[in-house]
This record gives structure tokens, sequence and C-alpha cells, in this order.
């Protein structure tokens, strides 16, 4: 026994030995984010106890491997993308997302993201993401899988040493930000029907299984642009390169280009895929569109053959349903039994004035000619 030894029991007599700890503080700030030395300034700035931030940030992973939902601080949901895939949302519980809001108006919205990103930024817009690319000869369309899942803690921490946070903060910040899927709620995730997704789905599961940014949390778009900077630098690059354009709006991501882009195209891609691998993300092949001009070019929902505008198709559509509204009434047109199908029809009305505000007036003639309560 250790206590037997003669040292062990003249180190009972001894005086113990200590040695100071230095407090930890921001060496720098470039973006005038709020100061947080340690984790007392941060919980004084979520107005929380120490406890009560660590049990939030969860250093010890409890609530993320726990099967007890009341103990995890997510709501785990899933819906059936358009493509057939399987998306799994993560929303996080009211005090938490509290917090969450709190960080992204007063700290990470701060940060800049990279002049590319076009979405999830004050000033950004579909239109912006759309713009650089109108009057194109070739535009191509990429799509990065699992865009969220794909940025792991370590990134997010990444985000806070490079803002000028000591590793205490650091940690405590990504923690707050991340999530892991508990086994019991990735087992209640269905399978896609198309057999052709399985591999993606499976590379989903991986992903969900370490901290990761949930889909559903606020501050997970603003954080997302963030961690893809170092891909939208190269991509910009390479656009350039090739005297051609590049933004991305979330896990969209957008190529155009003049003469010798309808020859190279091939190569183009192959660096394209390149660079997004070796930055930790990856392409969906499935939704990769190369679009000559001499076909409909679209980004966002918007054709950019000669300027961003909403397909003729979707107005006359519109413009179709609006008026069987008005001659037969609304109920006859609710064929997806949208439960509050006024709002519906005034948003898709909105997004076409946002292109077009000429179409966007009649539209709206239309529209206010219906009596809503047929």
């Amino acid at each position: 026994m250790i206590a037997t030894l003669p040292a062990a029991e003249k180190a009972v007599h001894d005086e113990p030995f200590t040695h100071p700890v230095a407090s930890t503080r921001m060496l720098t700030n470039r973006w005038a984010l709020p100061a947080l030395n340690d984790l007392h300034d941060v919980a004084q700035f979520l107005d929380l106890t120490q406890s009560e931030l660590g049990w939030f940030a969860d250093p010890r992973h409890l609530a993320r491997e726990t099967s007890a939902v009341p103990l995890q601080h997510y709501r785990v949901s899933h819906r059936l993308a358009p493509s057939g895939a399987i998306r799994v949302l993560e929303a996080p519980k009211l005090e938490l997302k509290r917090m969450q809001r709190g960080l992204l108006d007063d700290v990470v919205s701060l940060v800049p993201p990279h002049a590319a990103a076009r979405g999830f930024r004050p000033g950004g817009s579909v239109r912006s993401y759309a713009a650089p690319h109108a009057d194109s000869r070739v535009v191509i369309r990429l799509d990065l899988e699992a865009f969220f899942a794909s940025v792991t803690v370590a990134r997010v921490y990444g985000i806070w040493r490079t803002a000028g946070y000591p590793e205490p903060v650091a940690h405590c910040l990504a923690g707050l930000l991340t999530t892991v899927l508990p086994r019991s709620q990735w087992r209640a995730v269905p399978r896609p029907a198309n057999n052709a997704l399985l591999d993606a789905h499976w590379r989903l599961g991986r992903r969900l299984a370490v901290p990761h940014l949930p889909q559903g949390a606020p501050t997970s778009p603003a954080l997302a642009n963030l961690a893809a900077f170092r891909l939208d630098v190269r991509l910009t690059a390479l656009a350039r390169s090739w005297g051609g354009r590049y933004t991305r709006y979330a896990d969209d991501l957008a190529f155009s280009g003049g003469r010798g882009w309808a020859t190279g195209t091939s190569r183009l891609l192959d660096a394209i895929d390149r660079i997004v691998r070796d930055e930790g993300f990856r392409l969906n092949l499935r939704k990769t569109g190369v679009m000559p001009r001499g076909g409909r070019q679209t980004l966002g929902g918007l054709v950019v053959n000669d300027r961003p505008r909403v397909a003729r198709t979707e107005v006359d559509t519109l413009r179709a349903i609006l008026h069987n509204c008005r001659r037969l009434g609304p109920s006859t047109q609710n064929r997806d039994d949208h439960p509050a199908f006024a709002e519906h029809l005034r948003g898709r009305i909105a997004w076409i004035a946002q292109h077009d505000p000429t179409r966007g007036a009649r539209l709206l003639t239309e529209y206010d000619a219906i009596d809503w309560s047929r």
C-alpha cells in the first residue's frame, strides 16, 4: 500500500504545494465582441449561474448521451425532403434557444463571413446570390451534403479562438451551440425509400453521432457561414482563375463564366470537388447542374438567363389560382390543405413582387378582390 511507504507518511505532515493559476483573458478582439475572459463572464452574460452554464454547455456529454427526452436539450423531428432524403431537425428547447438567440444577436452576427456568402447575413438574399451569374454563358449549381451536420464542434471552437476568446470560453460556447443526436433518436429516423439515397443517409448518421451544428438552432446558419470561410476563399479564387464568379447561399454553390467554360466544365468540377473535400465538406452529386445559356438557368428559384426573375410558369400558375379563388372560392383551391392559405398565397405574391414589382402589383390586385369567407 502506498500509505505505508515512508515518503507517504512524510507527505502527510508537509505543507501542501500550491501553484498560482493565471486567469484567462481575451488577447485579441478584432471585431469588438463582448469581452468574455472566463466562464464567470459567460454565465453573467447569459444570465445563468455557474451550475446552469455547466448543464447547458454539457462538457461531460450527460444530456447528449441520455435516452431520457426530458434531460435532452433538443427536440428531434424528421421530415421528407423533395429529393426523397430524410432531414433530421434538432430544435433547441426554450431556455437554450433564448441563450442561442442572444449569442447570435450580440456575438456571432458581429463576426463577418466571406463576401461570397449571400445567405443568413445582413443584406443577404436569394437575389444577391443569383444576380452575379445573370446573363452568363454557363451557370453551374452545386449542393453541399448535410451542410450543418458537417460542421464539427472543433470548427466551432476554432471560430471562437480566432475571435480571441480563451480556451475555456471557446469550449463553453462551442458546447452551447453544438449537439449530438442520441442513438435512440437516430433509430427512430426512417430510412429513405430510394435505395440510391442510403449511402448519404448512412453518412448523415455518422455526422450526427458526433458534436455538430444542429439544423434547427438559430445560431447554426451564421456559424456555418463562418465555418465555410476558407471554403469560400478558395472557391472564389478558383472561379477568378477561370475568369468567372462564385457565390454561396447556405449549402447552395453557384459558379458562372463565359468562354472556355462550356468545354472545360469537367476539369472545373473536379477542382471544386477537391477543394470541397479538403475543407471537410462533400458535394451532393445528385444535385449538380451545368446550365448553358441555351436552356433555362435557375439559381435559388430564380431564372438568371438575362436578369434574376421568377419563372413565368410560376407566375402564371399563381395567377390562375388567384383567379379561381375569386370565382369559385378559396376553399376550392387549397388542395394541399394549408392551415393559413391566405397568408401562403400572400407570401408567394411577395416573393414575385420582390423580383418583379409590376407583376407583383397585378397579382396583389387579384388577391385583394378575393372573398375569403367563401
